[in-house]
């Protein structure tokens, strides 16, 4: 440490000898941890109150990390992992209730986040109660599917049951440009998918089967779930479409409409803990909690190109996305 001070002075120093103002630097010391700490956001009565925690599931749903340079970073499926093991393992934790604002992400941080909520419930017992908000479409309403009561918003936007895979073509552009994509590859289908030429047929049938084999299960999800065996409602509901709240309610995709106050007093009516307290987990920048902590969030590349689209968000990396497209 003291070494350390002595190079800022020598630094400083050196640069007021030189002639120039030494710049203004603030230097803020926030702790390295994993801890979760806890937030009471409600509290209860009594003596050693039992606890509901409120637990987010928020923004596009990736096993990657969200955030930038001198940003906190998080991977919203390492986080999830983390909040429902440090509940499972304290006893006073006695219910969940998962507050989701979010369009979807990728299939497999959807399934594995709906997965995650299925073995908590299934280990520990403990009652599970989701609550949209804004937006629980697609993946955001895959992950709700876990829980074992669902209260809407009456104005959330729920559904679009269903599998997207994005991509675009610039050959015709590149060739206006007088440029010419050639891939050295391995066998005839390493690069479908590819935005540098237009997709074959048989590309075109090799993911529209992958596209469908994860559309069949997210809809299997929806039937045993929602304990649906009508074909024909269930086709009608997992065609991509969103539904209101209400709508919601009327066609039997969640249990309630309510606000987040009404699925806290569900989950405290489940676990019969009416003085319990209701927390939330955070935690300083920084941290490493799980064994999904460490992907970083791929980036889109093109060895000779880039291009910047005209877009309302950011170009997603590519892949097969339970999301809902107009987000």
């Amino acid at each position: 440490m003291r070494q350390l001070f002595s190079t800022i002075v020598l630094l400083m120093i050196l640069v007021v000898l030189a002639g120039c103002s030494a710049p203004s630097l603030l230097i803020t010391p926030v702790s390295n941890t994993n801890t979760l700490r806890e937030h009471v956001v409600q509290p209860g009565q009594g003596w050693s109150q039992p606890k509901i925690v409120i637990v987010e599931v928020e923004g596009l749903l990736a096993n990657a990390q969200k955030g930038g340079l001198l940003q906190p970073t998080e991977n919203p499926v390492s986080l999830l992992a983390q909040e429902l093991d440090h509940a499972a393992n304290d006893q006073r934790v006695k219910a969940i209730v998962l507050r989701i604002n979010s369009p979807g992400g990728t299939v497999t941080a959807s399934d594995t986040m709906y997965q995650l909520v299925m073995d908590f419930r299934e280990k520990t017992g403990k009652p599970v109660i989701a609550a949209t908000q804004e937006v629980a479409a697609s993946g955001g309403y895959y992950v709700a599917l876990a829980a074992d009561r669902i209260i809407a918003h009456p104005t959330s936007v729920i559904g679009s049951i269903g599998v997207i895979f994005n991509t675009f073509d610039i050959e015709g552009t590149m060739g206006k440009l007088g440029i010419r994509a050639e891939a050295i590859k391995s066998g005839p289908l390493k690069d479908m998918g590819s935005p540098f030429h237009r997709l074959t047929n048989e590309e075109r049938q090799v993911m529209q089967s992958m596209v469908d084999e994860y559309y069949r299960r997210f809809v299997a999800v929806v039937a045993s779930r929602r304990k649906i065996t009508d074909e024909q409602r269930l086709e009608s509901i997992t065609d991509g479409r969103v539904f209101s709240g209400e709508q919601a309610l009327a066609l039997g995709l969640v249990d309630a409409t309510g606000q987040l106050s009404d699925a806290i007093a569900a989950a405290r009516q489940m676990a019969k803990i009416p003085n319990a307290q209701v927390i939330l987990y955070k935690r300083p920048y920084g941290y490493a909690g799980s064994i999904y902590a460490s992907t970083q969030t791929p980036q889109p590349q093109a060895g000779v190109l880039k291009l910047e689209l005209p877009m309302s968000r950011p170009m997603l990396p590519s892949g097969f996305y339970y999301l809902w497209n107009a987000w």
